[in-house]
């Protein structure tokens, strides 16, 4: 199972509603930001992408305001649009709204799917045999998709494909930082082994315990490079 699977099937299930608006087009540029294909700091051509999607300036210029409130992109004056790479402050504010959703998923979301849930371990483990730094990131983004599928909400899952764009921009600054994948594939797999023992609330538990560290480890690298 792939990240593409996971989010382009909300931006599909919006654009068969509301194709060629804004909310379309901010979810089609959401989720290829969260499939890594619109990297931090890559300039978003309104020329070339109102042709490619086949929608007015005026529609992307909406979709782009949609965006910027997300803070997935931003808007300079007499620059342009970008891809934006979030700070300290994007990092805390990212994980805030991780730690209140993703446990609870965990913990009561009625349509958990385990098999699901290891079946993305595979790829991951795949992807971290193989040295593959991309993959194991999509792996680990798909695999707190499919968390907070569980519930079952549309709205939640929403939210969580705006929450993982903003983490593939954070998690584009770690890429001289191979381990920090490599090591959440085995925590992701340890909470698999928890749920297919029926213990939720050690799996919850140790997901809020899981997401302090990453916060953690985001914010020193984050503070490293302003150092350097």
């Amino acid at each position: 199972m792939v990240l593409n699977a996971a989010l382009s099937s909300l931006a599909l299930a919006e654009g068969s509603t509301h194709a060629h608006t804004g909310a379309w087009v901010a979810a089609v540029l959401r989720a290829r930001i969260a499939e890594g294909q619109l990297l931090p700091g890559a300039k978003l051509s309104e020329q070339v992408i109102s042709v490619e999607l086949g929608v007015s300036r005026n529609t992307l210029r909406e979709a782009f305001g949609v965006l910027d409130q997300e803070l997935i992109i931003t808007r300079i004056p007499n620059r342009g649009v970008f891809v934006a790479s979030p700070g300290a402050d994007g990092v805390r504010e990212i994980y805030a709204v991780r730690r209140m959703i993703e446990p609870a998923a965990v913990l009561w979301g009625p349509k958990q799917d385990v098999a699901a849930l290891a079946a993305i371990i595979v790829d991951a483990r795949a992807a971290l045999d193989a040295g593959d730094i991309a993959k194991m990131a999509d792996a680990n983004q798909c695999f707190h998709q499919e968390l907070v599928a569980s519930t079952g909400s549309i709205h939640l899952q929403e939210l969580m494909g705006k929450v993982l764009a903003q983490m593939r921009l954070v998690f584009h600054s770690m890429v001289d930082a191979p381990d920090f994948h490599s090591h959440y594939v085995q925590l992701n797999a340890g909470l698999v082994e928890l749920l297919q023992a029926g213990d939720r609330e050690q799996a919850a538990e140790s997901l809020r315990g899981y997401l302090d560290r990453a916060e953690a480890e985001l914010l020193e690298h984050l503070e490293d490079e302003e150092i350097s």
